[in-house]
């Protein structure tokens, strides 16, 4: 009996189609993509955050600091989306590259 293998297209001269799990479509605009990221580490947030309260001693510190990087990268995505388009009402944030 022959084994075949899951993972070789049924015709070699034809590659595998793309699979559309996990693609970011090519055409997508910054702000689609910045406030997707946003929502994906808010939901980081709430899941550390939940996680942590049901650690201790070390474990718990660790989902902790997992839970504070998710929080400042919404940060850094929330301040490129004011960047993008300003608040209603807000002036534009002023662009100096100080760090």
């Amino acid at each position: 009996m022959k084994k075949t293998n899951q993972n070789t297209p049924e015709t070699p001269d034809r590659p595998d189609p793309v699979s559309p799990f996990f693609t970011i479509v090519p055409n997508a605009d910054t702000t689609s993509l910045l406030c997707h990221a946003c929502e994906t580490l808010a939901s980081l947030n709430v899941m550390t955050t939940d996680l942590a309260s049901e650690l201790e001693g070390s474990r718990r510190n660790v989902a902790l600091a997992i839970q504070q990087l998710a929080v400042l990268g919404e940060l850094l995505v929330n301040r490129a989306l004011d960047n993008l388009e300003p608040p209603v009402g807000l002036p534009a944030a002023p662009s100096n590259n100080q760090r």
